[in-house]
């Protein structure tokens, strides 16, 4: 007899012949990193191109803060509607809108005649990014079974996006040294024409989370309670932390999150069902990643602004100069899932964040007259050596211990946790190294100052060794040493 053809359960239609059949895992794994690597490498690769945008487009101290603070602050911001909107509507959906957008801010940030125009196009690059990013990690989770398989793709993603914060001063040196700052922005678009074809081509759509609506009101107030706590943190460098400017946003932001949790509380569909914290999986890990990006996107920062202010590197040395803590954070990431096997999750995930205190402890001794080998590859190794081999643990257990129909949600926290503490910890450090007796002032953005800003330097660097030291204890007692799912219920 010639066996029935199986359906599918969810819409009762056969399943698909073997040539439609979805692609290698490989190929979505290499599809869904590109997406991450664009968007990531927007976070940092402004960052030397500020001083030509200063000249070109007349930008003046807040301006230049928000071409940086726009793009982050929509990113993290709209980020968990964007993971919920992956399970609602689909994650291949999602990429290619979120691409798509992405790409076209891209162009108008490009050839933008003035500064409210790229700041404009930094925050819709932003949303883009916030579409695209929750639903890159659910890919990578959906075509790879759990096991070590998946760990290995969860650790490849995650090299992938530290890859790309890391590459962002070595990319926008070269294009600001050999072309223009506006191809900091353009280099986009060729690079997302190409993902987006190859994610129409090689993408196929997953299950959807049938019969529910998107919760607007949740998603309205966590953006709105994210993005004007961030610009109160932003305020401090200009106000200080006590002044109305600051206080207002600060404690509004609060507020508007704090009504978020009680609307939540109460929607039959909410944007974050409360329950999924409960896991100690994903409430630790996300705790974890949020510390660990509060330290490692300023990295990227301070390394640069020292590098160029007071070792008198250009853009692009400065770059170069970073290519080995790159190379360490890939080597980092790529390695993690072999030890974890021997170690297990929880212990890789505090030896990393120690290995990384350790190296933002040593770079707290830097000098005016530094060198290469003890001030930048030294430290650098260590600090984002450090951060590769605990980011893939937290980001598995994180993701291993949600529901199926929870897989967007989750990825999106775990960016959101991620981009959130980058952004809110550049803030932070940038305040505490400006509240040195002799520290330097961020509103100067220019041509290197000399000895009298390493003291800033060296105080931010300290105080990141703290917070590493600080989610190293909370990650030894809060981590669990099994992973358990956590059901929601409809």
């Amino acid at each position: 007899m010639t066996p029935m053809p199986q359906t599918d359960s969810t819409t009762g239609s056969a399943p698909p012949r073997p040539s439609l059949r979805a692609p290698r895992p490989w190929l979505v794994v290499l599809v869904a990193c590109a997406g991450q690597f664009l968007v990531v490498l927007d976070v940092s690769v402004m960052n030397v191109a500020l001083p030509s945008i200063k000249a070109d487009l007349g930008l003046g101290t807040l301006g230049l803060q928000w071409v940086l603070n726009a793009y982050s602050i929509a990113f993290a911001g709209f980020m968990l509607l964007g993971g919920r909107a992956a399970d609602l509507y689909g994650r291949k959906t999602m990429f290619l809108a979120g691409l798509g957008l992405f790409t076209a801010a891209s162009v108008v940030g490009g050839i933008a005649p003035e500064g409210a125009w790229l700041i404009g196009a930094r925050a819709a690059q932003g949303l883009g990014a916030a579409a695209l990013s929750p639903a890159t990690l659910t890919l990578v989770t959906s075509a790879v079974p759990a096991g070590a398989a998946r760990t290995r793709a969860i650790g490849t993603w995650t090299a992938v996006g530290a890859a790309g914060g890391a590459a962002g001063g070595f990319v926008g040196g070269l294009l600001v040294d050999l072309l223009d700052w506006r191809w900091v922005l353009l280099v986009n678009v060729p690079a997302g024409v190409l993902v987006l074809a190859a994610a129409a081509l090689w993408l196929r759509e997953g299950d959807t989370t049938a019969g529910r609506r998107l919760d607007l009101p949740g998603a309205v107030l966590v953006t709105a309670g994210l993005a004007t706590l961030a610009y109160g943190i932003v305020q401090t460098e200009m106000s200080g932390w006590t002044s109305a400017a600051t206080l207002l946003p600060l404690l509004g932001g609060l507020a508007l999150l704090a009504v978020f949790v009680a609307v939540e509380r109460r929607t039959r569909e909410p944007l974050v069902p409360l329950g999924i914290f409960r896991n100690r999986a994903v409430s630790a890990a996300n705790a974890g990643i949020l510390l660990c990006g509060s330290s490692s996107f300023a990295m990227w920062f301070f390394m640069t602004v020292y590098a160029q202010n007071v070792l008198g590197y250009t853009p692009l040395q400065a770059g170069l100069a970073l290519v080995p803590s790159s190379l360490a954070v890939l080597v980092g990431s790529k390695a993690a899932p072999r030890v974890m096997a021997v170690t297990g999750a929880k212990a890789l995930a505090v030896t990393g964040i120690l290995v990384a205190a350790a190296g933002f402890a040593w770079q707290s001794t830097l000098t005016a007259d530094g060198t290469f080998l003890g001030t930048i590859l030294g430290p650098g190794i260590l600090m984002m050596g450090g951060i590769g081999l605990a980011t893939t643990p937290l980001a598995t257990l994180a993701t291993s211990g949600a529901a199926p129909g929870d897989a967007g949600l989750v990825s999106g926290l775990v960016n959101t946790a991620r981009t959130m503490g980058g952004a809110l910890g550049l803030a932070v450090l940038t305040t505490v190294a400006a509240s040195a007796p002799t520290g330097p002032d961020f509103s100067v953005i220019g041509p290197p100052d000399g000895s009298h800003l390493v003291p800033g330097y060296a105080l931010a660097f300290r105080v990141s060794a703290g917070v590493l030291l600080t989610a190293a204890a909370l990650m030894a007692a809060w981590l669990p040493r099994a992973v358990h799912r956590t059901v929601q219920k409809p």
